[in-house]
């Protein structure tokens, strides 16, 4: 394993461990690799001092000649202004689930039937695809998406 000093475009610093360089080179080319600040992912590599062991002794190292390890401050994971988005999100998203009908893949045939009035008229949600949302707004028919919530990437 091998853990990397890393730092994203803001300029933040955190770590993170791979089983190799190639591992990590293969995970931060996917945009796999992601600052806990700000979700960016153009991450690079920072600067690390190697740890390599002491030969100017002749004594085994024993505990008392250890260092005492500092604990580095904690970074939030999240932002303030971040966290606060995804409360957002998550409660638009609870309101929409609690207070619309979900009708699935039908969505957009469903959306149809409530605009031109050949169904009774109700909030619904569903799946739609790029093109069938397209198509919907070019015929007048008013959708938006319905974000998906951070944390489902994960």
């Amino acid at each position: 394993m091998i853990r990397y000093s890393l730092v994203c475009e803001a300029g933040h610093g955190f770590e993170s461990w791979f089983p190799s360089s190639e591992s990590f080179d293969a995970q931060a080319a996917r945009g796999l690799v992601t600052c806990p600040v700000c979700d960016t992912s153009r991450v690079v590599k920072g600067l690390m001092a190697p740890s390599l062991a002491r030969t100017d002794r002749g004594r085994p190292v024993g505990d008392a000649d250890l260092p005492v390890p500092v604990a580095p401050a904690p970074v939030p994971m999240i932002a303030e202004p971040e966290r606060r988005i995804r409360e957002m999100l998550r409660s638009l998203r609870e309101h929409v689930v609690a207070s619309a009908e979900h009708v699935g893949t039908r969505f957009p045939e469903e959306a149809r039937k409530i605009h031109y009035g050949e169904t009774r008229e109700r909030a619904i949600y569903g799946q739609a695809s790029p093109d069938e949302a397209r198509a919907l707004i070019d015929e007048g028919i008013d959708v938006a998406p319905l974000p998906p919530m951070p944390d489902d990437r994960n």
